[in-house]
């Protein structure tokens, strides 16, 4: 359900109103189509993984990432994407992809640092796939994504490392050390949407076992991840390894801190997310595709102290 008049919903456009941006954000919102244009068709045609959001049988969101060769996804037509690809069975949305699911994705270019939203229906395709009809359709800036290029390395089977409802210690230096990862929400419609976040290391903080918090940093003004906490707050994180090909995927409730103290100490941040975890997987060998060392956004603010 959107605001009369606009592409966003009321969850969005309190957030907007309250930093001060329906302005730009009505601006951002004409980029925001049902259709994939053919310049789209032809970007997603040359990537090789798909970043998917989606809500367990439990009704947690999950994020989580497909991989394949360029011309895995491919837009058949104006409306469709198609999906050559699936989680694998230890992946939290294996089961649901199974069947018709609502979904949010981004097809990432980290070499290009470019970026671009889908988000829509999904359903199998029978072969393995998905099949997903586009709701929402728009490209976003290169602010804030590392650069790296596609490395191949043997594929290996993937397996579970650790399951639980917290994080380790070890994987809370994993969310303390990464320049990346990938965030999951829900709007009021039950529509899913999954968004981009980077930084130098460091801008992801571990708090402690069962607690992640990141600054925000300027962005288009849209806030579609923040209008959908504003109103629900399930979010599911991906956060990939670049070098082994592993994920650490995350799932919980967060909140957004408006308050002018919590950014004070952050430098670039606008306000700051707290997650609080409330499960935990880690994937070895999750995909076959590793990338090489980072070249840190140019615009990345310092981390913290």
């Amino acid at each position: 359900m959107t605001d009369s008049g606009t592409p966003y919903h009321p969850g969005e456009r309190a957030v907007q109103a309250r930093a001060g941006r329906r302005e730009r954000a009505d601006h951002s919102g004409r980029a925001i189509g049902r259709t994939i244009p053919a310049v789209a068709a032809r970007f997603l045609a040359e990537r090789r993984t798909l970043v998917l959001g989606a809500a367990d049988a439990d009704g947690r969101l999950w994020a989580t990432q497909l991989t394949g060769a360029p011309g895995f996804l491919r837009a058949p037509d104006e409306r469709t994407l198609t999906v050559a690809a699936g989680p694998a069975a230890e992946d939290p949305l294996a089961a649901v992809l199974d069947g018709p699911a609502e979904v949010g994705t981004i097809a990432l270019d980290p070499a290009g640092r470019r970026r671009m939203r889908l988000n829509g229906r999904s359903v199998p395709d029978g072969r393995g796939g998905l099949v997903i009809t586009a709701d929402q359709v728009y490209a976003n800036c290169p602010k804030y994504i590392q650069r790296r290029s596609p490395l191949e390395s043997a594929a290996g089977t993937p397996r579970v490392v650790a399951a639980g409802p917290a994080l380790s210690t070890a994987q809370q230096l994993t969310a303390a050390t990464a320049d990346t990862f990938f965030i999951a929400t829900a709007g009021p419609d039950g529509r899913v949407d999954a968004s981009h976040r980077g930084g130098n290391p460091g801008f992801l903080r571990a708090v402690g076992p069962d607690r992640l918090r990141w600054p925000e940093y300027a962005g288009n003004s849209m806030f579609m991840t923040l209008g959908n906490l504003e109103l629900d707050p399930r979010a599911g994180l991906l956060l990939p390894d670049f070098e082994t090909g592993g994920a650490l995927l995350i799932t919980g409730e967060a909140r957004t801190d408006w308050s002018e103290g919590s950014a004070a100490g952050l430098p670039g941040a606008e306000r700051v997310v707290d997650l609080t975890v409330t499960g935990v997987l880690e994937l070895a060998d999750a995909t076959p595709l590793t990338w090489t060392a980072p070249e840190y956004s140019p615009v990345n603010p310092p981390a913290a102290a």
